[in-house]
């Protein structure tokens, strides 16, 4: 009995201490009518608790939640779907969702009386400015009776997650090359040592060719089999994302930090879809491999790329040296563009060992302090490490740009791409965004290794003999 009565509203407990006390004032002033009254009081809270826990609900709750990968500051639908399986009908119904405070006010609903069988579909919006894994649920269900003097509370096990991802910005269209390699379902075919060719195959997908079918490996195994595609050559690309916590400045969305992680999404997304199969590594030592399998952008792809930076974090690593660097490496990174903090002249030149004559090395020096000290000038030793630090970098043949508060991420891509100094704030002007050195067409440009005008490399690997300048190809060797 205790344990139903805890169940009692505020109106049901200032009920039953009305009755009470009527019961109190009857007895001493000897009053029949009034202890009716009071014994009305008591026991319609005390009959409903009895009722209403002893009533057993049957009802399922599910949630979809479209999309479930948003990039920051974009909306997203959550649906619930509640129905009584029971034969009994629903009182009145109280619906509250768990959200994190970041995603907005935690929803809540009423529903009217649910007969049997019925469906009823509520939905709520979300949305984060900060980026990250979300958890949402578990439901809580609250059930009351038509006076308001009881209510259960129940709560449902299930949760689902929602991803909010950097912002990605569309880089503009640049002559990036890359290390040429075989792997996967694009490497050739090899010849068995009996002279016969060992055809490596697959199974049968909508919209493949039928002149792919292999009649001889769908017969032995019973369902069709197709030949896989061969493609030899594909380029690669490892991006490393510098999230040492001592090497930014700011903080929340506004920081350096995340506009180094916006940045490092938008050039991954921004490889993936000219064919590159991108390597993200940090400093951590965490790494990720995302692989446009098809011809144009790999949604698969960008998605692992970007689920990865979604819930990646300032680290606590205190210095950049060159045996971290090469423990979150493997040594076959290809195209190497790095996306880098406060960068000290010790730490760049780990940085120029880690650069290998045949890797292209592009980095981004965001020039922190200005994230921290808005429109202030940077102190004087400050300026002169980071010029110093850059120009280390760029005698040791890395293409760099330097990057400061307000500068926009496609605008220091385009001076990357230009090989000019800084971008964005009082020291440098941006270029326009996809413009092309004075006196070359780029349309024209298809020479072996060049991309052609679809964004792609050409299928043709680059010629190795003849050295070509780091600083007027932006290419890979090949493999």
């Amino acid at each position: 009995m205790r344990g139903r009565l805890s169940s009692l509203t505020t109106r049901g407990r200032a009920f039953l201490a009305a009755g009470v006390a009527a019961a109190v004032c009857a007895l001493a002033l000897g009053q029949k009518d009034l202890l009716r009254v009071a014994v009305f009081l008591v026991a319609l809270p005390i009959v409903t608790a009895l009722v209403v826990t002893r009533t057993r609900y049957r009802i399922a709750a599910s949630r979809s939640i479209h999309p479930v990968r948003v990039p920051v500051g974009q909306p997203a639908v959550v649906r619930l779907r509640l129905e009584n399986v029971g034969r009994m009908p629903t009182g009145l119904l109280l619906l509250e969702d768990q959200v994190p405070y970041l995603l907005g006010t935690r929803p809540r609903f009423v529903l009217d009386r649910m007969s049997a069988r019925w469906r009823r579909d509520v939905e709520y919006p979300v949305r984060s400015d900060v980026r990250g894994r979300f958890p949402i649920g578990p439901l809580t269900l609250r059930v009351t009776d038509p006076f308001g003097l009881v209510e259960l509370t129940r709560s449902f096990r299930a949760q689902d997650a929602l991803l909010v991802t950097p912002e990605v910005h569309a880089l503009p269209s640049s002559r990036v090359g890359g290390e040429w390699a075989t792997s996967g379902e694009h490497s050739s075919r090899a010849v068995s040592a009996d002279g016969e060719e060992d055809v490596t195959v697959r199974e049968y997908r909508d919209g493949d060719d039928l002149r792919r079918v292999h009649w001889r490996s769908s017969a032995r195994r019973g369902e069709l089999m197709v030949r896989r595609e061969e493609q030899p050559w594909q380029s690669r690309a490892t991006l490393f994302l510098d999230t040492r916590r001592i090497g930014h400045r700011g903080s929340g969305p506004a920081s350096s930090f995340e506009w180094a992680v916006s940045g490092a999404a938008s050039i991954g997304a921004h490889l993936l879809r000219r064919g590159f199969s991108v390597r993200l590594v940090t400093d951590a030592g965490a790494a990720v491999t995302a692989t446009a399998r098809e011809s144009g952008a790999s949604v698969d792809a960008e998605g692992l790329l970007l689920d990865a930076l979604a819930v990646v974090g300032p680290s606590a690593v205190g210095q950049l040296t060159h045996a971290s660097l090469t423990l979150s490496h493997d040594g076959s990174h290809g195209l190497l563009i790095a996306v880098l903090g406060v960068l000290s002249p010790a730490e760049a030149q780990a940085l120029v060992r880690l650069r290998q004559r045949s890797t292209t090395g592009l980095a981004i020096v965001l020039d922190s302090p200005s994230w921290a000290m808005s429109k202030e000038r940077s102190p004087q030793e400050i300026a002169e490490q980071l010029a110093e630090s850059v120009q280390m970098l760029r005698r040791g043949g890395w293409k760099v740009a330097v990057a400061k508060a307000g500068a926009s991420v496609p605008s220091v891509w385009a001076q990357l791409m230009l090989g000019d100094g800084a971008a964005g704030g009082p020291g440098g002007t941006p270029a326009a965004a996809g413009a092309a050195p004075s006196g070359r067409d780029p349309s024209a440009d298809l020479s072996p290794g060049a991309e052609s005008p679809n964004g792609f490399a050409a299928s043709t690997p680059p010629d190795t003999s003849a050295s070509v300048p780091d600083d007027e190809f932006l290419g890979g060797r090949a493999s």
